[in-house]
């Protein structure tokens, strides 16, 4: 330990490494985009998906592995809920991965306005199976949207001395990448989310909407967000094309695929030419929408 480092110091320091062991465990696409981030803003991305995924692990298996009921499941997730809130009011949390996200939401400009809705999104999951386009959208806004709002701030403001509001622009292209992502992904758990946990997010199974029209939505949306990651800071737009551009593929696969019950995923080698691509600088890849 540094001589200089306090007794805080090194607590922020191990809560930020539980984060990212976290993140490492869970997401090998989300570890390589995170690589990409600058110094700046990697800590703090990696503190914001570590408190998404133990939220989501409270509702979606683990939980009820662990001999919980769904009402059970939903009390843990209120007490997560009231304890990050706390923690972002306070500075700080026994919990490690609510503590680093604290910090981060105090340095960033993290507030309840953007909390809030994610923990009710994902409290819908453990009342809700069937949802309609109303329902879709305000499940989407709060289990991915906010999710890139919160991404976003860390980009505007990790390092500063005073947070900042992000321009409208960013905003709403943070908001379209983030849902592009979660559309993605109920397509690709789409058997998944229906045999095992008795879930419909799109409407697809009461034809409320085509597949086609999913495709064609999540498309548009990449390519809004597409126009604006280059005026991100420079320090995370590697990162974000080469998350964008796996989600671009990701698409295109989904469209070429027919099988049922096929989770469609994108082979490690074209992985890493999407993050070489990103690397060297290249645009976000072109969706046609």
């Amino acid at each position: 330990m540094s001589a200089r480092e306090t007794g805080l110091d090194l607590y922020d320091r191990t809560a930020r490494d539980a984060a990212a062991t976290v993140i490492s465990r869970y997401s090998t696409s989300f570890s390589l985009a995170c690589r990409l981030l600058g110094p700046r803003p990697r800590p703090h991305v990696r503190t914001v998906y570590a408190l998404v995924r133990v939220a989501d692990e409270i509702v979606d298996g683990p939980a009820e592995a662990a001999g919980l009921s769904p009402a059970q499941a939903g009390a843990v997730l209120d007490d997560l809920e009231a304890e990050t809130l706390a923690a972002v009011e306070r500075g700080f949390s026994a919990n490690l991965v609510v503590h680093a996200f604290a910090r981060t939401a105090r340095e960033c400009g993290i507030d309840g306005e953007l909390i809030r809705p994610f923990f009710a999104s994902m409290r819908t999951d453990l009342s809700t199976s069937r949802h309609d386009d109303a329902s879709h959208d305000a499940y989407v806004y709060g289990s991915a949207e906010v999710v890139g709002l919160m991404c976003l701030q860390v980009f505007v403001n990790a390092g500063a001395p005073h947070p900042i509001t992000p321009s409208a622009e960013l905003v709403d292209g943070a908001r379209r990448l983030g849902a592009a992502f979660q559309d993605v992904n109920f397509l690709r758990d789409l058997d998944h989310d229906a045999s095992a946990l008795g879930r419909d997010y799109l409407g697809l199974e009461t034809g409320g909407v085509s597949r086609a029209a999913v495709l064609d939505r999540i498309d548009a949306d990449l390519a809004a967000a597409a126009a604006v990651i280059p005026k991100l800071p420079s320090d995370c737009r590697r990162a974000v094309t080469a998350a964008h551009d796996l989600f671009a593929e990701l698409s295109t696969r989904l469209r070429r695929s027919r099988a049922a019950g096929e989770r469609v995923r994108v082979p490690d080698p074209v992985k890493a030419r999407l993050a070489a691509r990103a690397w060297l600088g290249f645009a976000p890849r072109e969706v046609r929408a």
